[in-house]
């Protein structure tokens, strides 16, 4: 290879060298692909080789994660990916969610934590606002991240109750045809919202909780003609709200209350010609003090390596089909 360069790195500990490789040596493998480099082990030495360009990158990258677990911090392949993509596009490795605190651990003992700059910020605006819109695609967390902080606020007894919601819009929230009582009529729509409530709490704990309404799940519709206090509310899936459910939704905050609204704006199931609500209250209260918006975005998306590689691929597909004008 021309214009080689060889870089030695010293890790500590053998311990510090299996959690930089990772399980069957994936970290490893994932830092030679994106830096086009050849990364060879010999006990506690990692012998980088490749242009100088990329072996700077590359000693930026591990030096950083020997930081990271010099402090006693775990890294998952995820971060790994996002410290990556950061380096490859120039940003500030200061700032890297890899040194932000653990939020919660759940009932199998995973670590939760942000995982990327917008999650952080995320977090931040969920602990300083008593109205938080969290908007963006698909697998950005903006939906679990907010449960993760009403479970972390109802631990902490800063509220007595979570209540958490989601519009009903393939049944129009006219759910009386559905055969069952409420519960199983709402189920299909809030399911995601239970599976991460069983994950935070463990499966007994929520049946408690849900047994004495310290954990109220309901369609929005449910909402109407009540004042919530010392309450964290979280109305999931609100793209799908017209804009008279939107103000119905958050005329119900009362005193020692918290709330959540997420969606994503390019997913609106509304029927022809319905507004959505979540977009029409981003002009009207984007002044307000106490109201904040966070827009997550692809950047935001935590995806399993694989999967990236999937889309990449399908992206490639649908391009080369551009190419040559099949629709």
């Amino acid at each position: 290879m021309d214009n080689t360069t060889e870089l030695r790195i010293q890790v500590d500990s053998p311990n510090q060298m299996l959690e930089l490789l990772g399980k069957y040596d994936e970290n490893l493998r994932r830092i030679e692909e994106s830096f086009s480099c050849k990364i060879v082990v010999r006990g506690n030495q990692l012998t980088v080789f490749g242009t100088s360009e990329e072996v700077k990158k590359v000693e930026e990258v591990i030096k950083y994660f020997l930081q990271a677990l010099e402090q006693g911090k775990s890294i998952s392949p995820e971060e790994i990916s996002y410290t990556i993509q950061m380096i490859q596009e120039k940003e500030e490795l200061e700032q890297s969610p890899i040194f932000s605190e653990v939020l919660q651990v759940t009932v199998r003992g995973k670590q939760i934590k942000a995982k990327t700059l917008g999650q952080k910020k995320y977090v931040e605006a969920l602990r300083k606002n008593e109205i938080v819109f969290g908007i963006g695609p698909a697998g950005t967390g903006k939906t679990y991240l907010a449960m993760v902080m009403a479970v972390l606020a109802l631990k902490n007894k800063q509220v007595n109750r979570l209540i958490l919601t989601r519009p009903a819009v393939e049944a129009g929230e006219k759910l009386g045809f559905l055969p069952g009582d409420l519960q199983e009529k709402v189920d299909p729509y809030l399911r995601p919202l239970y599976d991460a409530l069983h994950e935070l709490l463990g499966g007994e704990t929520f049946q408690k909780y849900m047994e004495k309404g310290i954990i109220e799940v309901a369609p929005l519709a449910y909402m109407r003609g009540r004042t919530l206090d010392d309450s964290f509310i979280i109305l999931d899936e609100a793209q799908n709200t017209t804009p008279e459910q939107m103000k119905m939704f958050l005329t119900r905050l009362g005193f020692g209350s918290r709330m959540v609204v997420t969606g994503d704006i390019t997913q609106i199931d509304l029927p022809r010609g319905k507004f959505s609500g979540l977009e029409v209250v981003q002009t009207i209260l984007q002044e307000i003090k106490g109201v904040e918006f966070i827009y997550l975005t692809e950047k935001d998306v935590v995806r399993h390596q694989l999967v990236q590689q999937i889309i990449n691929a399908y992206e490639k597909y649908e391009a080369s089909l551009s190419d040559i004008g099949v629709n």
